[in-house]
């Protein structure tokens, strides 16, 4: 049984060096996105709008990655998250106990339910979409339905 424990241990630990990697790049593009901004400012005339779309995207990416690599860690643990109320749960329990919402049989988390900071609807969050039922969330059902609308609007352009 320790051995059991250890690779679980050795696999979250992995998992934690993986998001601390993640972290360490973001932080890398929030200061080339500041450096690119800067320079755009001193010369009018050099259009970085690409270049810091392009960090910013990769920082949505991130964050979506990081946010699977948390589900990783609370698998590992034995737990699972709510997507309603955020509230760790027992891989086994079939409802939510702060909240009562039902899994689905997947138990897995969505990426777009729970967003990064600050963070918008982007092409990439896209791919990743969800159901969320009505019923079982009225306003994340809202959220999302605006969400696709705005991103939707976007594509039209």
């Amino acid at each position: 049984m320790p051995i059991f424990q250890d690779q679980k241990g050795k696999n979250i630990s992995n998992f934690q060096k993986m998001i601390d990697e993640k972290k360490n790049t973001i932080r890398k593009y929030y200061d080339e996105i500041g450096h690119l901004y800067y320079g755009q400012y001193k010369d009018v005339n050099v259009d970085m709008t690409k270049d810091i779309n392009a960090r910013c995207e990769s920082i949505s990416n991130l964050y979506i990655e990081i946010e699977d690599l948390n589900v990783k860690i609370l698998r590992e643990r034995g737990l699972k998250k709510c997507a309603v109320c955020g509230t760790e749960n027992n891989l086994s329990n079939a409802f939510c106990f702060k909240c009562g919402a039902r899994f689905d049989d997947a138990d897995a988390v969505p990426a777009d339910v729970i967003a990064p900071p600050n963070a918008s609807a982007t092409p990439s969050r896209q791919e990743k979409k969800t159901t969320i039922e009505p019923a079982a969330a009225p306003e994340l059902a809202a959220t999302a339905a605006q969400t696709q609308e705005a991103t939707d609007e976007g594509k039209e352009e």
